[in-house]
């Protein structure tokens, strides 16, 4: 844990940038995915020299609706494509790669150097050109392909707090505008295979060393209800505002971390769940609530009106 952490909060080290940075992710804004068209059966199928739809050089299983267009052609550019994430008000607008892990010396995809966990996509833009900015990545353990029983319940995705607002420097608005929450409080987040809406419900600053209270980055697996609970329990302990967003065992998490401050190595945390059954993005009064919240903002009756105006 200690050389993860270490290589983790090199990102505060590269957060200081200032200026434009050239960003060479030709394929930021592509448009929508374009789902596989299913095969439709014939009693005499013809023969066919259709492009296949599996990749076999990146050893992925397709789902059901089999691999999204833009994932494909990600995927050619990078083989460490895991998926795409945008927020909506914020200049998060881009794919992600899931860390290869351990590098060691003499790998040539990876330039011949060797590298520790989570280290290679901070100055590494997807063709692995160098770039200070570096690449949105989501931990090396974490698991977001195309079965979701298998599926990490919490994603964990780091990147720059860029000055320019690049990468995730955008997310600062959280923290330094609690309303900001009200006009941009959903994340689109896509796998390879299909697209997911979260909600954010927490914000919060906490330590990125090894000796921290609260180890975020090593909590993607939450498979059972105690180290679910252990998670949202410090989210809320630590969190800038209450969302009211509910947040309960079974739900998928994302967790975006950025850098806060460099003298302490603290790091700025978002976290999202995945929308249940009948939430709708981008409706926020569909979005279920906690107790306590929909107590505070229940609307007052003449009884309460009366009772204030006596004390």
């Amino acid at each position: 844990m200690n050389n993860k952490t270490k290589i983790i909060s090199a990102v505060c080290t590269l957060a200081v940038a200032t200026g434009l940075v050239t960003l060479t992710l030709t394929l930021r804004h592509h448009d929508e995915e374009v789902p596989v068209p299913p095969v439709q059966a014939t009693t005499q199928p013809e023969p066919t020299t259709e492009e296949v739809t599996t990749l076999p050089l990146y050893d992925y299983v397709p789902s059901g609706n089999g691999m999204t267009e833009r994932a494909k052609m990600l995927l050619k550019q990078n083989k460490d494509v895991v998926g795409w994430i945008k927020i909506e008000g914020t200049q998060v607008d881009y794919p992600f790669v899931r860390d290869p892990g351990a590098v060691p010396a003499g790998n040539t995809y990876y330039g011949g150097n060797a590298y520790e966990p989570n280290s290679y996509y901070l100055d590494h833009d997807l063709d692995g050109s160098y770039l200070r900015c570096g690449s949105l990545f989501c931990d090396y353990r974490d698991e977001f392909g195309s079965n979701e029983d298998q599926q990490s319940e919490n994603i964990v995705i780091y990147g720059h707090n860029m000055a320019n607002n690049t990468m995730f420097g955008s997310l600062r608005r959280y923290r330094q505008d609690y309303s900001f929450f009200e006009q941009a409080p959903f994340v689109e987040l896509s796998s390879n295979y299909r697209d997911y809406d979260y909600v954010l419900c927490g914000f919060f600053i906490t330590g990125g060393n090894w000796y921290s209270d609260f180890i975020y980055w090593d909590m993607e697996e939450l498979d059972n209800e105690e180290d679910f609970n252990y998670y949202i329990n410090n989210m809320h302990a630590k969190q800038l505002f209450d969302t009211g967003v509910d947040v309960k065992y079974g739900d998928k998490l994302l967790t975006l971390s950025t850098c806060y401050a460099d003298e302490d190595n603290s790091r700025f945390i978002v976290v999202g769940r995945r929308l249940r059954e009948g939430e709708v993005a981008g409706d926020m009064s569909t979005i279920q609530r906690t107790e306590e919240y929909i107590k505070a903002h229940e609307p007052a009756t003449e009884a309460d009106a009366t009772a204030e105006g006596t004390t």
